[in-house]
């Protein structure tokens, strides 16, 4: 009988199995790049979205807030307050404390705040700080946005409005002719006194809602005071840039972070120096305006009909590789020159955001 013989059978040479093995360390290496790469970009990508939402949502914040500035229900301030003529506030010859956070009645400190719908710290430097607030950046503006609210609170509060804060301000204006109540137009700048309350404490708001009926009460609606600025951090020393808030509540301001990420908000007001309703001028600074002094200041502010808002946000995270070496033109100096920001020479990416917000409420009520 024939034998049949099988041919040798041989595994991988060692050459052949380093070649493979070679061979598959490259391929891996190169699926770990394009893994390494695609997640950086993904990576940056995220990073870029968040920067923007953080500057649209900042600039968002400040200008719907600064757009109800003024906000005074059916109460007409502009014939008794700064009419023509009139002295502003019963004379009123600087510009009030931002952090006052007293209320007795009708105190004056609160009644001439009342009426300044916008009021401002430009070119934040130590000195020039609101005791209420802390860790603000140096160089960013800070500006004050007063109003109440929309919301009715009492005595018959409006659906989804907030119950009654105990110790928290409220105003309350009477629509109703009756001695005491209305002022009399006689001329005075201090007639406005009889038109409102504010109180904080509620059951104090009496006064009467309409002409026809003056028994029953007219509603109340909370104060609001909001002092915007930027922090130097978001939470502790985390040098997260940030803008925040304080907000007047009972027995005075709680600052509450709103959007981090954010390097500077710069300001400029439209001032109608001239009386006639039209905006004259864009300037940083009211309170240096046409090289005004005392009761002019006050003027330029309750004159205030608009308002530039121009705000640097930056990514919370470095971007590997990249060097910001751009320069950011935010609006102008109070002495009219470019105010420029950077270049800052760091990793950060950063985009800017402008806005010009139309005051509606002083400038609605400017024309008598």
């Amino acid at each position: 009988m024939r034998k049949i013989c099988h041919p040798r059978l041989n595994g991988f040479s060692l050459v052949e199995l380093m070649i493979g093995i070679t061979l598959g360390l490259l391929i891996l290496a190169g699926l770990a790049t394009v893994f390494t790469q695609s997640s950086q970009a993904r990576n940056e990508v995220e990073r870029n979205n968040r920067q923007i939402e953080s500057g649209r949502y900042a600039m968002s914040i400040v200008t719907e807030d600064l757009r109800m500035a003024g906000y005074l229900s059916s109460f007409d301030s502009y014939q008794q307050i700064i009419k023509p003529g009139a002295p502003p506030l019963a004379g009123a010859t600087a510009m009030p404390d931002p952090c006052n956070a007293t209320l007795s009645g009708n105190a004056s400190s609160w009644i001439n705040s009342f009426f300044f719908h916008v009021q401002g710290v430009d070119n934040v430097v130590t000195a020039t700080i609101p005791s209420c607030l802390s860790d603000v950046r140096t160089g960013s503006d800070i500006v004050v946005v007063r109003r109440i609210s929309t919301c009715v609170a009492g005595p018959t509060a409006a659906a989804g409005c907030d119950a009654v804060i105990t110790g928290a301000p409220y105003f309350q204006a009477s629509n109703c002719y009756t001695a005491g109540e209305l002022a009399t137009n006689t001329g005075s700048s201090t007639d406005y006194l009889s038109n409102f309350v504010l109180a904080t404490d509620t059951s104090a708001t009496t006064m009467g809602k309409h002409a026809i009926n003056c028994t029953s009460q007219a509603d109340f609606n909370r104060y609001l005071v909001r002092i915007y600025f930027v922090a130097n951090n978001n939470v502790g020393t985390d040098g997260v840039p940030t803008l925040k808030r304080a907000e007047l509540g009972a027995g005075g301001f709680t600052i509450v972070p709103l959007v981090e990420g954010i390097e500077t908000m710069q300001l400029e007001y439209g001032v109608d120096s001239s009386g006639d309703g039209v905006i004259d001028a864009f300037n940083a600074n009211p309170d240096t305006y046409n090289s005004c002094s005392g009761a002019g200041c006050v003027g330029n502010w309750l004159s205030t009909y608009a308002v530039k808002v121009n705000i640097l946000a930056r990514n919370t995270e470095l971007s590997p590789g990249f060097t910001d070496t751009k320069t950011y033109k935010l609006g102008q100096l109070a002495n009219g020159n470019d105010n420029i920001f950077g270049p800052f020479n760091d990793g950060f990416k950063r985009h800017a955001y402008n806005s010009t917000v139309r005051l509606d409420n002083p400038a609605g009520r400017r024309t008598p």
